[in-house]
């Protein structure tokens, strides 16, 4: 079993910063996939960022292209999301997701293990 324990979400105001963390636990690969999602209310949970954790090979949405950063540490096994420039759409819950498969997709259900999400929200 993994598991995943998101952090570092809160209330910030737009143009303002966030670095989120999650901590993956238990069986984990060494290769893989880690990623992160959000959810706003009432809509679907999407794509945001990944990153193949044996080589580091980052991939992002178009939405926060140039204003977020994925990246990891290996030796803590976790993987943080920086957050730049933020906006009020970007408010949302944040999850991070981790697969076995070497293969970046953006489609939530090929994804193996969540954590539990952790809020953002961005005030105008």
């Amino acid at each position: 079993q993994v598991q995943l324990v998101e952090s570092g979400g809160g209330l910030v105001q737009a143009g303002g910063s966030l670095r989120l963390s999650c901590a993956v636990s238990g069986r984990t690969s060494s290769s893989g996939v880690r990623g992160w999602f959000r959810q706003a209310p009432g809509k679907e949970r999407d794509f945001i960022a990944a990153i193949r954790w044996s080589s580091g090979s980052t991939y992002y949405a178009d939405s926060v292209k140039g204003r977020f950063t994925i990246s990891r540490d290996n030796a803590k096994n976790t993987v943080y999301l920086q957050m730049n420039s933020l906006k009020p759409e970007d408010t949302a819950v944040y999850y991070c997701a981790s697969r076995n498969s070497l293969i970046v997709t953006t489609t939530p259900r090929e994804y193996d293990y969540w954590g539990q999400g952790t809020q953002v929200t961005v005030s105008s």
